[in-house]
């Protein structure tokens, strides 16, 4: 007798830089959504796919709910809470610390009205005493009521099993939505432009690097590679000098480092070709913003 499948969407919400990235990226066994020590990484809802014998798991990759500072972050955080109806349940990662911030008071005011169930995610579990983790729990618990409270480490997989358990309990018994193979809706031309913005994150400081998009303008495959041109986008002149550095060393450096990447993706050697280029305060600019993909709904 054929086992019932289950198939849904959770959606990962949760302030900056709690690791809501590297768990999807760990959860699906590959590397499509980029991750930095910076918060504010991920600007856009990212949807992977996990698919194995209970059923498929829909991942919708949120960025950090936050105070928005500008016209990009308003976007990014109706981003975020707009995921919130369109999943059958919710994982909210939260780090392993006492006592609770305004901005995490927030979001359980938003997942409370919403009614969609919540598992609560203790992330980096690995950084905390055992005997801190009742406390810690406690805390939530008193906050709002979850289907399940997992202390798990996205970076080494600690949890992995019991969130997954947790996560197909809640959803409905259906047919997979999309086939075994696929594992993300994302087109190789947009992950090769985040893993470049990945490597500006990575490799500049203070805020040059959150006001730089990128953008690929040609992404053609031949027999032996990848030939890709890309545009890189600031928004001060000034930046646009730190971007390409000393005798163009700290471009090269973030270009050297986004091929390498590139090519573990695509499987094929990579020639890339990178331009920076200025757009004044383009964070700012509701034009500026469309023209470079965020629709209106911040999705």
């Amino acid at each position: 007798m054929e086992i019932e499948k289950r198939a849904g969407y959770a959606a990962l919400i949760g302030r900056p830089n709690v690791g809501k990235s590297t768990l999807m990226n760990h959860l699906i066994g590959m590397k499509l959504s980029i991750t930095s020590r910076k918060p504010q990484t991920t600007r856009k809802r990212m949807m992977t796919v996990y698919t194995e014998d209970r059923g498929q798991i829909v991942f919708l990759d949120t960025p950090g709910i936050h105070k928005a500072r500008n016209k990009l972050g308003e976007y990014m955080d109706r981003a975020a809470i707009g995921t919130i109806d369109d999943a059958d349940c919710v994982l909210w990662l939260v780090e392993p610390v006492p006592g609770l911030s305004e901005g995490e008071r927030s979001i359980a005011e938003l997942l409370k009205k919403s009614g969609v169930p919540v598992i609560l995610l203790i992330n980096k579990r690995d950084t905390v005493k055992d005997s801190l983790l009742p406390e810690i729990i406690d805390v939530y618990r008193d906050l709002m009521d979850f289907q399940d409270i997992i202390p798990i480490s996205a970076k080494h997989s600690i949890g992995r099993e019991e969130l997954l358990s947790a996560v197909f309990r809640l959803l409905p018994y259906g047919e997979p939505f999309y086939d075994e193979e696929t594992v993300t809706d994302e087109t190789e031309r947009n992950i090769v432009a985040e893993l470049i913005r990945e490597q500006l994150l990575r490799n500049l400081s203070e805020e040059v690097p959150h006001g730089t998009h990128v953008e690929i303008e040609q992404m053609k495959e031949l027999s032996d590679r990848w030939e890709i041109d890309a545009d890189i986008f600031c928004e001060k002149k000034s930046h646009k000098g730190m971007i390409i550095g000393k005798e163009g060393q700290m471009l090269k450096k973030i270009g050297t480092a986004a091929r390498i990447e590139a090519e573990k993706l695509l499987d094929k050697k990579v020639m890339l070709r990178l331009w920076v280029k200025v757009k004044k305060d383009w964070r700012n600019d509701e034009k500026g913003i469309r023209s470079f993909g965020f629709r209106d709904d911040g999705i």
